[in-house]
C-alpha cells in the first residue's frame, strides 16, 4: 500500500513547483490551495503565510547546499571531482531556482533570509578557493593571488545568476532548465589557468554537459 503523503509535504512540493514555474511573487496562498484542491483554512493550519512556506523551502535549500559546500581543505581534489561538484551544485540551484530567478525581489521581501543567503555566498566563495588552491598545490593550475580572488568571485557570481540568465531564453517555458550549460561555462572559466594536458581533460569533461 502506497504511503500517503502528508498535507504539509504536499503544500511544500506544490508551492516549490509553482514558485519555479510562474515566479514566487506571482503565487498566492489561494493559488496554492486551489492547485492542491484544499481549502485555504487547511493550508493556513500548516502555514500561516506564504512567507512561512518560502522560509521552510529555504531551510531545505540551505541544508542541501550547506552539505555540498563542506569541502575539506586538506585533500587533493581532481578536475573530475570539481566537475561532479558543479553538477550537483547546479542541480540543487535548479531545484530551488525561484530563489535565483527573482533573487533581489525575494530577498528584499524576506529580510530574515538575507543574512542566510549572504552566508551561503561566502561559503560558495570559500569552497571554490579551497578547490582552486588544491589544483595549485598539485601543479594542475597556476593562479596568482589576484587571479584567484577574481576567479573565485566570478565562479560565485556565475552560480548565483546563471539560473536567471538561462531563464531569459525560456520566458515562455520556465519549467525548462539546463543546469548542464551552467556547469559547462564554469569549467571553461578554469581553462586559462590550466596546462595543455589539463585543458584537454576539461574540454572532454565539459562536453558531457552540452
Amino acid at each position: 500500500m502506497a504511503k500517503k503523503i502528508k498535507t504539509k509535504d504536499r503544500i511544500l512540493t506544490t508551492s516549490l513547483a509553482l514558485f519555479n514555474t510562474v515566479g514566487e511573487p506571482n503565487v498566492t496562498t489561494l493559488l496554492i490551495s486551489d492547485e492542491l484542491d484544499i481549502s485555504p483554512g487547511n493550508l493556513y493550519y500548516h502555514f500561516k503565510s506564504k512567507g512561512d512556506i518560502v522560509t521552510v523551502l529555504f531551510d531545505g535549500y540551505e541544508a542541501e547546499v550547506g552539505e555540498l559546500l563542506a569541502v575539506p581543505e586538506d585533500v587533493s581534489i581532481s578536475l573530475e571531482q570539481i566537475s561532479f561538484f558543479l553538477h550537483i551544485l547546479f542541480e540543487t540551484v535548479a531545484r530551488y531556482r525561484f530563489l535565483y530567478q527573482d533573487l533581489v525581489n525575494v530577498l528584499s521581501r524576506y529580510d530574515s533570509l538575507q543574512t542566510r543567503f549572504r552566508r551561503i555566498l561566502n561559503r560558495k566563495r570559500q569552497a571554490f578557493r579551497i578547490m582552486c588552491n588544491s589544483l595549485n598545490r598539485q601543479g594542475i593550475a597556476q593562479f596568482s593571488e589576484s587571479e584567484l580572488d577574481a576567479l573565485c568571485e566570478q565562479l560565485t557570481l556565475t552560480t548565483c545568476y546563471w539560473s536567471s540568465f538561462d531563464s531569459l531564453a525560456k520566458l515562455n517555458d520556465r519549467d525548462s532548465t539546463d543546469p548542464g550549460r551552467g556547469v559547462y561555462q564554469m569549467l571553461h572559466l578554469l581553462l586559462p589557468y590550466l596546462s595543455a594536458e589539463e585543458r584537454e581533460e576539461v574540454m572532454l569533461l565539459s562536453q558531457d554537459y552540452l
